[in-house]
């Protein structure tokens, strides 16, 4: 997809784009943190037939419902395209054994061969989380390898 960006002075930034079905979309972000989503009209582009303005919270709960979605389609796909390859969500409660402990800590890829691939954070996607990561209680953790990989990290993260 390809993102045309233009600086639109003393408001911010406009983000435009054309979508699969030939709809041109636009996101503005104001200075002021709120988003506007502008549909223009199929036949005179420049002309907005729909806006729908976001404050900073609904913006940011509408891009966590979009990119978390497209977290779990890639992860469906790869489940898809290698055999024998799962993803598991993995909840770190408030006072588990990792509560504030890093990535580094859990070893998990080496002593079970599967990888935490992301963390949902208060609804964030946090990809390929590096191992200076500290988890919280409230995270969702992402792993991908065997089902018995998997497996094993969840009991490394919720037993410690």
């Amino acid at each position: 997809m390809d993102v045309e960006r233009t600086t639109l002075p003393g408001i911010g930034l406009r983000h435009t784009f054309t979508s699969e079905r030939g709809r041109r979309i636009a996101v503005i972000s104001h200075r002021s943190g709120h988003r506007d989503v502008v549909i223009y009209d199929r036949a005179d582009p420049d002309t907005a037939t729909e806006t729908v303005s976001l404050s900073r919270d609904e913006a940011d709960g509408m891009a966590e419902l979009l990119a978390t979605s497209r977290v779990e389609e890639r992860l469906a796909e790869l489940s898809r395209q290698a055999e024998g390859l799962t993803s598991e969500q993995i909840a770190i409660t408030t006072g588990s054994p990792y509560d504030g402990r890093t990535l580094g800590d859990t070893g998990a890829r080496s002593r079970t061969g599967a990888s935490i691939v992301a963390v949902v954070r208060n609804g964030e996607v946090i990809a390929s989380p590096r191992p200076d990561f500290r988890f919280r209680g409230g995270d969702v953790v992402v792993v991908v390898g065997t089902a018995d990989g998997t497996a094993a990290v969840a009991e490394i993260l919720t037993d410690g």
